[in-house]
């Protein structure tokens, strides 16, 4: 039987190439082999204020690039969180098993408690949760996870184990999909920082619907290390990153890299990268603009419609179990 997937994404600031490298292109080639399900998360994104006009085009932003990038309706499951009322509804029930001391200790919470301080949800606080509810809804085998969203999972997988153990065999305890080329890309303006859709410094960060002209710059500006030799060197992050960059989008080797830039210059480096990033993201970009508003709408309801069969059936489970079903 093949192994279900789910992953899903905020729809929240711009898509940027580290989204791109280091998660989008993983699901657009693990979709042939899971039965996939990937979701516009809408409902984590409100755990911090949001403008409503802008949270609506934000999301349909996402979902047309979702799509521009090769996610195929077809193939994979493609909705938007708060279509499927049965995540809100078993966040609740999750609530009732997850314990405050488990959200507590999250590290992402934390992070995030002490840069907002006051202005902190109890929606923010429970964001855990209801990540739990989303991949335990579907019966979710596998989770695409980068290192920021591990220990999201761990609790996911303790709440599930929980209920099991309280209320009998409900939910498929998920594992965590660790991707074989576990792209991280890192700011151009500080390469000790991962590339961010928040970043102070927009030159750190290359969006995914930048036109050329952009792109050119932001290359051109980005930081390097000292020497003049242009070869992989984790001790010399910032022109490893740009190395790497090259790496994924080209998809040459290591070694044709290194070649290609023997005995050429920081700015060849820069130009170069920044030439082939226009062409890589060009027919992205196309696509994304030929999706209209008619298409988009049929793709969504065709998801809404698939994820509901799924996570109704695990909702009536899982009021059934604990005494919610009249």
């Amino acid at each position: 039987m093949t192994k279900r997937i789910f992953s899903g994404a905020q729809p929240t600031g711009n898509v940027h190439l580290g989204n791109y490298l280091g998660a989008l292109r993983n699901w657009v080639a693990l979709q042939h082999e899971y039965e996939s399900f990937f979701c516009i998360v809408n409902l984590h994104a409100i755990t911090v204020a949001q403008d409503p006009a802008q949270l609506v085009e934000k999301t349909r932003d996402l979902a047309r690039i979702y799509l521009a990038v090769g996610i195929d309706p077809q193939v994979s499951t493609v909705f938007v969180q708060s279509d499927v009322k049965e995540h809100a509804e078993l966040t609740w029930v999750l609530n009732c098993i997850a314990r405050m001391s488990e959200l507590e200790r999250m590290t992402q919470y934390k992070d995030k408690a002490r840069k907002q301080q006051e202005n902190i949800t109890v929606g923010l606080f429970d964001y855990p949760v209801l990540m739990a509810a989303d991949i335990l809804l579907y019966q979710t085998d596998l989770v695409p996870v980068g290192d920021d969203q591990r220990q999201h999972l761990e609790l996911t997988r303790d709440v599930a184990i929980r209920f099991n153990r309280d209320y009998g065999e409900t939910f498929k305890v998920p594992d965590a999909y660790i991707p074989k080329i576990g792209a991280r890309i890192m700011s151009l303006s500080d390469p000790s920082k991962k590339m961010s859709k928040s970043d102070d410094d927009p030159n750190g960060c290359v969006l995914l619907m930048d036109d050329a002209d952009a792109i050119q710059k932001k290359f051109k500006r980005a930081v390097t290390d000292s020497g003049t030799e242009i070869r992989f060197d984790e001790s010399r992050p910032a022109i490893n990153n740009l190395l790497e960059i090259y790496h994924l989008i080209t998809r040459k080797s290591q070694q044709e890299v290194e070649d290609h830039f023997a005995g050429k210059g920081y700015a060849q480096l820069k130009g170069d990268l920044a030439e082939v990033t226009i062409e890589f993201l060009r027919p992205i970009q196309q696509r994304v603009r030929e999706i209209t508003d008619e298409q988009l709408d049929a793709i969504l309801d065709q998801g809404r419609e698939k994820a509901e069969q799924i996570a109704r059936v695990t909702l009536e489970q899982v009021f059934k179990r604990t005494g919610l079903s009249l």
